[in-house]
């Protein structure tokens, strides 16, 4: 095969030297590693209608009407018909896989994740002013209507924009001393102003919601786990080799 570019002629080193220089050799190892994994999976099983399904849809995003286009489109691809199958059915593939690699332990791994994916909606002012931010505290303490005013009135940051308001955010999302803070306290519990980097903060939880494995949460679970898994592989199992 000989592959050519404008008035450039690629041959197999320059692929490499190519594929090196603009750092497309860990794509391209992600690919292979993916199809060897696949491969090796004996218990993988694939119902033949969802093979059909996979294949039609893969046509029709390609907005090919005809069996005519299909054919052109093999053909200006330089692709024979059984690659079409390999191409249109690999989605389908990759999600078996993960399924059959995490998708029996995600409770076990939806439980060590659990810390980071509960979420909160807290109320937060932030001053570089030690006297205002006590000053602050205090008024609110009072009158706990006061801290959405007041944040808009004194918060140096963009949660000024919703009176303080920020969330829900995951608990792995805000500075660590806020999310250490906020993760034990009540609902509605003000907080004494704490000191973070430059800024002095007055802090109130205003609701906790605790992580929930349903439908989504397990699928962005079994991704993120093939993710972590691949581009751990991809790091051990790609090596480089000049030869002399």
């Amino acid at each position: 095969m000989r592959i050519r570019i404008r008035e450039q002629n690629l041959e197999q080193d320059d692929l490499i030297r190519l594929l090196v220089q603009y750092q497309l050799l860990p794509q391209l190892a992600r690919e292979i590693i993916l199809d060897q994994e696949i491969t090796s999976l004996e218990e993988i099983e694939y119902n033949p209608e969802d093979i059909q399904i996979a294949i039609q849809q893969f046509v029709k995003k390609l907005q090919l009407k005809s069996e005519s286009q299909l054919q052109i489109w093999l053909q200006n691809n330089d692709l024979q018909p059984e690659q079409l199958s390999a191409i249109a059915t690999r989605p389908l593939k990759i999600e078996k896989l993960k399924q059959v690699r995490w998708g029996n332990n995600i409770e076990a791994y939806f439980m060590e994740r659990k810390d980071q994916l509960d979420r909160m909606i807290y109320s937060l002012i932030r001053t570089q002013d030690a006297g205002i931010a006590q000053e602050l505290y205090f008024r609110i303490l009072d009158d706990a209507t006061a801290f959405a005013p007041l944040a808009g009135q004194y918060s140096q940051g963009a949660e000024a924009q919703t009176g303080g308001l920020v969330g829900p955010v995951e608990m792995s999302t805000p500075h660590p001393q806020i999310t250490a803070v906020l993760k034990n306290a009540q609902p509605g519990a003000l907080k004494a102003p704490m000191k973070i980097g430059e800024w002095y903060v007055v802090l109130r939880l205003e609701e906790f919601l605790p992580a929930q494995l349903d439908e989504l949460m397990r699928q962005r679970l079994i991704n993120e786990q093939f993710e972590k898994w691949l581009k751990e592989s991809v790091k051990n199992q790609l090596t480089i080799q000049y030869l002399e």
